[in-house]
């Protein structure tokens, strides 16, 4: 099997997995993880095959979206040997889609550059005008509270706090999104997230005005 075999054998996978999610990591979240990941892979180097492969595979084992994170690896094994993808390139596959999510600060740091390229990627499509738009369909979906006026940000939690003891909406940027600006590996990913990051700042200073009736159309 050649590499555009392989690549067109994990799209309709990762379809078979994600086709129905509302969440905000559906498939066209994957589709613009793997060009943000290609972007960068220009710029800095690396496997392009096993960057595109991680890319569209990130998603298909998180605990918030499978009910065994076991048994999602193993299809995913399963799914790249029969793609006759090298044994050293599975492990480094799986490896990746392993630390690229945020786990409340409790991640593992990839190791390498397609690792590195793949984390900033999805960090990238979590901020800036996209990342408001997922954090706020999210948060609808799984009922979450749109703001509290007393949260104050947690600095320190556990994996399984971060997981199941969410934040309100808004309180997911302090605890999260607002982090990811200074989380970035890559240079590229980094003058990417600076701009994402002020729009992201400018969005909440913009929200608290309109919530506490202080905006200018509301004097008037």
């Amino acid at each position: 099997m050649n590499e555009q075999e392989r690549v067109k054998t994990v799209e309709k996978f990762v379809c078979s997995v994600l086709k129905d999610d509302r969440t905000g990591h559906d498939l066209e979240h994957v589709f613009r993880v793997r060009r943000l990941s290609l972007y960068l892979a220009v710029r800095e180097g690396g496997n392009r095959e096993i960057i595109e492969l991680s890319a569209l595979l990130h998603d298909c084992a998180d605990p918030k979206l499978v009910s065994s994170e076991e048994e999602a690896y193993k299809r995913i094994d399963e799914l790249l040997r029969a793609c006759e993808v090298p044994t050293n390139d599975v492990n480094h596959i799986i490896h990746i889609i392993k630390t690229v999510s945020f786990k409340g600060g409790n991640e593992e740091s990839p190791t390498t550059i397609e690792g590195k390229i793949v984390q900033d990627a999805d960090r990238l499509d979590a901020i800036g005008a996209i990342g408001i738009a997922r954090a706020f369909t999210y948060g609808g979906a799984k009922g979450h509270v749109l703001f509290k006026e007393d949260e104050m940000p947690r600095t320190a939690m556990t994996e399984d706090e971060y997981r199941h003891n969410p934040s309100s909406v808004i309180g997911h940027f302090y605890e999260k999104l607002l982090l990811l600006k200074g989380k970035m590996n890559t240079k590229k990913a980094v003058e990417l997230a600076t701009d994402r990051h002020r729009f992201m700042r400018a969005f909440l200073e913009k929200f608290k005005e309109e919530w506490n009736g202080t905006n200018e159309d509301a004097n008037s």
